[in-house]
């Protein structure tokens, strides 16, 4: 594997605290060294992205590397954020992960036409998670050229 230069920042979009945590941990126990913001809903999401609201100071939304993205949020769901996202041509190239517990063939569907980068079930395991984790910064921080920004 090609060797990380600099950290990167994971911005994940999830309501559930315990999957932010979880990840969090997973992220840890893989000895990465990311920094990882949590936003709770595809409004904060766009907030963070476009610096609005509590996110308007300086530092306080650092341009993502990678979105981990959850289908099901309150408010905005996952859909409708990633169709802005990716209708926005200085957020498109963001990479964006949907990291789901939805095994749906409409939502994996979707997602690609809404152009999703990968599309990820959720293990159902705390070590699972942690391959997971460990497969997807290897993949594109380690292997993928991504634009810079």
């Amino acid at each position: 594997m090609g060797k990380q230069v600099e950290a990167i920042t994971i911005l994940m979009a999830d309501d559930d605290p315990d999957d932010q945590l979880l990840t969090r941990e997973a992220l840890e126990e893989n000895r990465l060294d990311n920094e990882i913001h949590f936003v709770n809903d595809g409004i904060e999401l766009l907030d963070y992205l476009y610096r609005r609201g509590r996110f308007a100071e300086p530092g306080a939304a650092p341009y993502p590397d990678l979105i981990l993205l959850d289908l099901n949020m309150p408010r905005m769901d996952g859909r409708e954020a990633l169709a802005h996202i990716k209708a926005d041509p200085k957020l498109r190239r963001i990479p964006v992960v949907v990291l789901t517990t939805s095994k749906a063939e409409e939502d994996i569907l979707r997602s690609y036409d809404l152009g999703v980068n990968s599309f990820v079930v959720k293990p159902v395991t705390f070590e699972g998670l942690v391959a997971a984790v460990r497969t997807l910064t290897d993949y594109w921080f380690s292997i993928v050229q991504l634009p810079s920004h």
